[in-house]
C-alpha cells in the first residue's frame, strides 16, 4: 500500500508547481516523493527494463557511472566543447553542482533516478533547450519520448495546468517546445548511460552528431513564428 504521507506530499508539490513551475524547492520535493512512490512497483520495473533495452543503458546499470563536475577545470577548456559550454550554462544560471543534493544509488531504480538527476543540466546543453518553462517542458517531453518516464509525465501535467490557468498566452512557445522535445527524443539515440565525463573535451556539435541529436533538422520542421527563444547553446549549433 502506498504511503498516504508521500501521496499528500506529491499532491502538495504538484499544486505548488502548477501555480509556479519555477519553484525549484518543489521540483526537488516532487522528484523525491514520486521516486519513493514508484519504488518497488511494476512501473519502476517497466522503466528499468526499458532503460536496459539499450546496450548503453544495460552497461550503465552494471558499472553505474556518475557525473563528475569540476567547473574550474571545465572553464579552461576550448570554447565550443561540451565541458566549456556546460560550465557556461551553469555559470549563467548561477548553479553550483555542490549545492545540488546527491542521490545515493543503492539499487537499480535508485541509480536510474540518480543518473537522470545528476545529468539534467547536461541534457539541457546537448538538446539546446533553455531553462525557462517552455524549455523545461520540452526537456521533460524529451525524457518522455526516450523511455516510460512517469516523473516527466507528472511534470508535463503540472506544466499543462500552469499554462491553462496562469500562462495561456505562452501556450504557443510551450507547445512548440513540447513538439520539439518529442521529435528530438524519438530520433536521437538513448542518452541514458552516456558517460559525459569522457566527452567534456569533445566539441558540442560532434557530441550531438554522435548521439543523433540533429537540432537543425528538427527545428526546421517547427513553425518559426512560434519557436521558443533558443538558448545560447542552440544558436551555436
Amino acid at each position: 500500500m502506498k504511503n498516504p504521507i508521500h501521496i499528500a506530499r506529491a499532491i502538495r508539490s504538484g499544486l505548488a508547481l502548477a501555480h509556479d513551475p519555477n519553484r525549484l524547492d518543489q521540483v526537488f520535493e516532487l522528484f523525491d516523493v514520486s521516486a519513493k512512490l514508484l519504488r518497488d512497483t511494476e512501473t519502476s520495473k517497466v522503466i528499468i527494463e526499458a532503460l536496459r533495452a539499450d546496450p548503453r543503458g544495460a552497461s550503465a546499470f552494471v558499472e553505474r557511472p556518475r557525473l563528475d563536475v569540476d567547473l574550474p577545470y571545465l572553464r579552461t577548456l576550448t570554447p565550443g566543447t561540451l565541458g566549456f559550454e556546460f560550465a557556461a550554462h551553469m555559470d549563467r544560471l548561477g548553479l553550483d553542482p555542490a549545492s545540488i543534493p546527491k542521490i545515493e544509488a543503492s539499487d537499480d531504480f535508485a541509480y536510474s533516478i540518480a543518473y537522470l538527476y545528476d545529468t539534467h543540466d547536461v541534457w539541457h546543453v546537448v538538446t539546446g533547450f533553455s531553462t525557462d518553462i517552455a524549455g523545461e517542458l520540452g526537456l521533460q517531453t524529451f525524457y518522455f519520448a526516450q523511455f516510460p518516464a512517469r516523473l516527466a509525465g507528472l511534470a508535463l501535467l503540472g506544466g499543462f495546468a500552469n499554462t491553462v490557468f496562469f500562462s495561456f498566452e505562452d501556450r504557443n512557445a510551450r507547445m512548440t517546445a513540447i513538439t520539439r522535445g518529442w521529435l528530438l527524443g524519438k530520433r536521437a539515440e538513448a542518452l541514458f548511460g552516456v558517460r559525459w565525463n569522457d566527452l567534456w573535451t569533445t566539441p558540442l556539435d560532434e557530441v550531438r552528431q554522435l548521439l543523433g541529436l540533429d537540432l537543425p533538422s528538427i527545428d526546421s520542421q517547427l513553425p518559426k513564428a512560434q519557436m521558443p527563444a533558443p538558448s545560447v547553446l542552440a544558436q551555436a549549433s
